[in-house]
């Protein structure tokens, strides 16, 4: 039994193969996603029935997210891998089936989107602890960099295609096309050797029922300080993020006439530099001490934020967006790469689940704090040259309409400066890959005295 496991692909090159079949599955979920928007808004003629697709998706995403990190803990990282894709994979189906009986509504679409949120509960925590066991450590940075094409690659290409392929094959042939690529990702699963984690002290201590290994994540990442403070990092830079990237396209519209081609081409410019990004920490790893690689690209990333909320129109927005858009991969990847050489293994999955959710709480504040401040405070002030504010900031970030979510913008390009800077003045943050041990230093349950 074990020989036949080790024939099968593994390391580096066994991930390489499951990273294939999930690009080009990711690819196609994103074609069958600007294909549905476009159905929806036929349909329904609403920005608001497009933004309850979202609501339907995160609702059960946060949900569940706790339990599907115990899930991910509890069973083979490999079966719940091909969960998260099957998930995906039958609210795609049905759909389809929907479709092609031509009785397919908008209202359908939440259903699925449901469906489709608690599949993807599953995938992330999987695959960050399924890389932990199958990428040699030193590979991490390289592995989590390939991993961010994932997200950038299809974010570039899919509309083009999906819009190519559309008047052509149809919403049909984009969701056949979509439902054959999850049987080639889960193909590429089957066929690779994904080792189950050892058992260690820590996994033996937040053993227990479903709920004490759910809360055992938050537990597990509040009782050290320097994964504390790392996840605070990002919890400041995410909330400054969600606020100037919420107004990017209100401003970008305001200042150009309401001109979707430009705003069109700043978003381009940023899915580009992403890309790029995600390229160059494939090819390189990032930084040695990972640690620089998140601090040093949140203060890079929101320099860019700042510069995309200046004045000087399409050449500064896309200087900023592209700055701000090619560390992502870095930063994202280091900090990825140091939880996993850092957590024990076998709790990883409640681990991450408990770091996603901490993360993603910024997502429904940031649009709240964004529309109050540029609705009722700043577009007002920045709109009128003689006022205090206009005077004082107006050679910056220039004055009248989306001028003063350009000063928002701004402040918080330099709210995600600091946050990075920050964490150089915290020693559990900026040691914080010398104070923690890395897990293969951590005692197995085997070897815990009795």
């Amino acid at each position: 039994m074990e020989e036949t496991s080790t024939k099968r692909p593994t390391g580096m090159f066994g991930f390489t193969i499951v990273w294939i079949g999930q690009i080009i599955s990711v690819l196609a979920s994103a074609m069958s996603q600007f294909g549905l928007t476009i159905f929806m808004f036929k349909e329904t003629g609403s920005a608001t029935a497009l933004g309850l697709m979202h609501v339907f998706f995160i609702t059960p995403f946060l949900i569940i997210s706790p339990i599907a990190g115990v899930m991910v803990d509890r069973y083979n990282r490999k079966m719940m891998m091909m969960v998260s894709d099957l998930g995906a994979g039958l609210a795609t189906i049905m759909i389809l089936i929907l479709q092609s009986l031509g009785i397919l509504e908008f209202w359908h679409l939440y259903f699925t989107s449901i469906v489709y949120g608690l599949g993807m509960a599953f995938q992330w925590p999987a695959y960050s602890a399924a890389i932990t066991t199958l990428v040699p450590k030193e590979q991490y940075g390289r592995a989590n960099g390939m991993m961010s094409l994932i997200e950038a690659g299809p974010g570039v290409i899919a509309p083009l295609l999906a819009g190519a392929l559309l008047p052509i094959i149809g919403l049909m042939g984009i969701l056949v096309f979509d439902v054959v690529t999850f049987i080639l990702a889960i193909g590429a699963l089957m066929i690779v050797h994904i080792p189950q984690p050892p058992r260690t002290e820590e996994g033996a201590k937040g053993s227990g029922g479903i709920l004490k290994e759910a809360a055992y994540g938050f537990k597990y990442i509040f009782a050290r300080p320097s994964l504390l403070g790392l996840q605070m990092i990002f919890f400041v830079g995410n909330l400054f993020a969600g606020i100037g990237f919420t107004l990017l396209a209100p401003m970008v519209l305001s200042r150009t006439g309401n001109d979707s081609l430009v705003l069109g081409s700043v978003q381009t410019a940023g899915a580009i530099g992403g890309l790029i990004g995600g390229i160059a920490m494939s090819a390189w790893g990032g930084f040695k001490r990972r640690v620089h690689g998140v601090l040093a690209g949140w203060m890079v990333s929101g320099i860019g934020m700042a510069i995309v909320g200046l004045a000087g129109g399409f050449p500064i927005w896309v200087t900023g967006i592209i700055i701000a858009a090619l560390v992502g991969p870095l930063v994202n990847a280091s900090n990825q790469a140091i939880w996993q050489a850092k957590v024990a293994p076998d709790v990883q999955g409640r681990v991450f689940s408990a770091r996603r959710l901490i993360a993603w709480l910024t997502n429904p504040i940031s649009p709240i704090i964004a529309g109050t401040l540029a609705d009722f405070v700043l577009e007002p002030q920045m709109r009128v040259a003689t006022s205090p504010l206009a005077q004082t900031f107006g050679s910056l970030v220039g004055t009248g309409p989306g001028a003063g979510m350009g000063l928002i913008i701004f402040f918080c390009g330099f709210g995600g400066l600091l946050a990075g800077l920050a964490g150089y003045f915290i020693p559990a943050i900026h040691n914080a890959e010398a104070l923690l041990p890395d897990h293969d230093e951590l005692p197995k349950v085997d070897s815990v005295p009795a």
